[in-house]
């Protein structure tokens, strides 16, 4: 079965036949896209769940973990008291910006064409 982070994992042979669907597979989760969009720059933990407002400090935990997961994000941990950890994009996750950027432009496009 294909990586997911949601209930009802898309089977392997699904990707053949689109290849959205491996994308699908690693952005899948409410918050991902965010937590990526807002990692252009390195950000702490606290940062983000202050940029991510209505995620819970368990589920940020647990996108963030995902993400590095499918090689999307580095965790960087400083030895220091108290502890200091960082994370910032991979060349991936770099790479799924401009992506993120059409989605953004689409979705403006979009919400002005409802209405």
């Amino acid at each position: 079965m294909a990586r997911s982070s949601f209930e009802g994992e898309i089977p392997v042979e699904q990707i053949g036949v689109c290849p959205v669907t491996e994308t699908q597979n690693v952005i899948a989760g409410k918050w991902k896209i965010i937590i990526l969009w807002h990692l252009r720059e390195t950000k702490r933990f606290g940062e983000l769940q202050r940029l991510v407002p209505g995620i819970s400090k368990a589920i940020l935990t647990s996108q963030l973990r995902e993400l590095e997961k499918d090689r999307m994000i580095n965790r960087k941990v400083y030895q220091e008291v108290p502890p200091k950890v960082e994370y910032s994009l991979t060349e991936a996750g770099e790479q799924f910006i401009p992506i993120l950027e059409s989605m953004g432009e689409w979705g403006k496009k979009y919400a002005v064409n409802k209405k």
